[in-house]
């Protein structure tokens, strides 16, 4: 866990990067980087120490950071205009992915030694939101919020993004499919729904494509929140805002979160890694954007849109969240991953 306990927090409103240090229970704060604002998501090339963050100001771009690990500092290196902010960057070893929610599309990027190239695919959906590939990088998969559906792609030796045979998986209109995991074992794939509070699971065949299987929902239905819309205030009206989600647990718990009520739904998985109708529901940060889990998989990480600070949880064997420590970082934290 030595080389495990960075945890980078991007701070949206505040164009900030907090490193922070985790020493057994304990949250640090050890650098904050200026990166821009928007600095909304990242993905962190562990061999390489490198960290590519999506900003929006003074214009849209991927900037490729450089981490010292030892002062848990941020060197900007490089830094790639896009056309339009990115919400989700993904990464594998030879490319970068990138979802444009207000642009409208998802692309690739080639990777030669670190170095983010030009863009060699771009495709066009209403509000791609995110870009995952699979645990062995030969798949991407891309949801469209807009258009309810998962973009489904091999990835090519250039980084190029190829059709599977179905290119597309529709989805139930009005659901907005936002983020996406991947077991380990890559045989499932999970989706998050923002406006339904939903979790899909989808078996996936040899060549990745993704077959639905189940679902269930996440939140508290006995608390009066209703589905939510594109273009609605799910604040004002009380309505669900489901944001991201992560396996935890050593793949035993599938973790939700729901920003309305601030809540973190843990949904039990059987053995196979099929869902369960057990959903254990935690209160947290306030609005909690973004969640991470430490290697291990029972440390969790949530920072709240909200409330500018870090919460740290225990995962307990039932499924709980308990509270170890909190730490305030920029304004708006929205994305946060062990480095």
């Amino acid at each position: 866990m030595a080389e495990q306990t960075l945890i980078l927090v991007g701070n949206d409103k505040g164009g900030t990067i907090s490193t922070l240090r985790l020493d057994g229970e304990k949250l640090s704060e050890v650098a904050v980087t200026e990166v821009g604002v928007g600095c909304s998501t990242f993905a962190i090339d562990r061999d390489r120490d490198l960290v590519y963050c999506a900003v929006k100001d003074p214009e849209p771009a991927i900037v490729t950071l450089s981490l010292d690990r030892a002062t848990g500092e941020l060197t900007e290196i490089a830094r790639r205009p896009v056309d339009d902010p990115l919400a989700y960057i993904g990464i594998t070893p030879h490319a970068l992915l990138g979802a444009s929610y207000h642009g409208g599309w998802g692309a690739s990027w080639q990777r030669v030694d670190g170095v983010v190239g030009p863009e060699v695919t771009r495709f066009e959906n209403r509000n791609v939101h995110a870009a995952v590939p699979d645990p062995l990088n030969r798949n991407a998969y891309f949801t469209s919020l807009g258009d309810d559906l998962i973009a489904q792609f091999s990835i090519g030796t250039e980084g190029e993004l190829i059709e599977l045979s179905e290119p597309k998986v529709k989805l139930t209109p009005g659901i907005g499919p936002r983020h996406l995991v991947l077991s380990d074992d890559d045989r499932h794939a999970y989706l998050l729904t923002e406006f339904t509070g939903e979790v899909i699971r989808f078996d996936r065949s040899e060549g990745g494509r993704l077959s639905r299987a189940e679902d269930v929902w996440f939140y508290d239905g006995s608390s009066g929140i209703q589905n939510s819309a594109y273009g609605w205030d799910p604040r004002k009206d009380h309505q669900i805002w489901g944001a991201d989600l992560a396996l935890a647990g050593g793949g035993r718990w599938l973790l939700c979160t729901e920003r309305t009520e601030s809540t973190v739904g843990a949904v039990e998985l059987t053995p196979k890694g099929h869902l369960s109708d057990h959903v254990v529901l935690s209160k947290v940060e306030a609005q909690p954007r973004s969640l991470t889990v430490a290697p291990g998989g029972d440390l969790v990480v949530v920072v709240g849109e909200l409330s500018d600070h870090a919460g740290l949880y225990r995962l307990e064997t039932d499924g709980r969240l308990t509270e170890l420590d909190r730490i305030h970082t920029g304004k708006g934290p929205n994305w946060v991953r062990f480095a």
